[in-house]
């Protein structure tokens, strides 16, 4: 089941994952992602492990092709499993397993992963993988989200729709975005929407809590509520 996007955004360090599925939740599950550190997806039977350990082993500086080798060996289930990895710099790996149902596969690019099985055909991730590219323009969170819905009009998961998940981190601990939809028959065009609602107060809100650049953050609400109605004012969300 499933396919997904992983990136890194080159113009904010960011780290991304997109995933849609004909499952109950799969942002429950499947994307990992640690800020300065990398990103992981764990799908078909999902093994957390892949995403907890993977990410440890990254941190302690080992490649993402040795990410993604290491996990495998240590799993007797690794014929059933598909994960994709990026690391701090941008490289990927995956592995997609023998018993994964077809189709199924991966791509490679420039600083971002497309992974996926049970889908109706490789144009899927080819569709997703274009898709993403010709989007180096757009913020970040809309172009990984408008890479999955090219994705699904090329045919998405051969059994349907049901959730979908968008995941992103920048510099903290916590992430920047992070939105499920666990149950939804459009889950793709529920997660666009629910992204098209966090910029009117989240993403100018989150500004001014406390971070790594600036751990007080601002208190004074007035300074807060007059920057979201400056930035609606303007239309200006990013």
């Amino acid at each position: 089941m499933t396919w997904s996007i992983i990136a890194r955004d080159k113009a904010t360090g960011s780290f991304g994952i997109a995933v849609a599925t004909k499952f109950f939740a799969a942002g429950a599950r499947v994307p990992f992602i640690a800020a300065g550190v990398g990103a992981i997806a764990t799908q078909a039977l999902v093994n957390p492990f892949y995403g907890t350990k993977g990410l440890l082993l990254l941190r302690d500086g080992m490649t993402a092709d040795a990410v993604v080798k290491t996990l495998i060996a240590g799993d007797d289930g690794r014929d059933h499993r598909q994960v994709h990895v990026i690391n701090a710099s941008g490289r990927v790996a995956a592995h997609t397993g023998a018993a994964c149902i077809d189709w199924n596969g991966h791509v490679a690019g420039d600083g971002f992963s497309v992974a996926g099985n049970m889908l109706a055909g490789a144009q899927v991730l080819d569709a997703t993988a274009a898709a993403y590219i010709a989007g180096e323009a757009a913020p970040f969170p809309r172009r990984l989200i408008a890479a999955m819905r090219a994705g699904e009009a090329a045919g998405g998961d051969k059994r349907g729709k049901q959730s979908a998940a968008l995941l992103i981190y920048r510099e903290d601990e916590w992430s920047d975005l992070d939105l499920r939809v666990d149950d939804h028959p459009q889950p793709l065009a529920e997660l666009e929407r629910l992204e098209r609602i966090s910029r009117e107060r989240w993403t100018i809100f989150r500004r001014f809590l406390p971070s790594r650049r600036d751990p007080l953050g601002v208190t004074d609400r007035s300074v807060i509520e007059g920057e979201i109605a400056r930035a609606l004012a303007a239309g200006d969300q990013q």
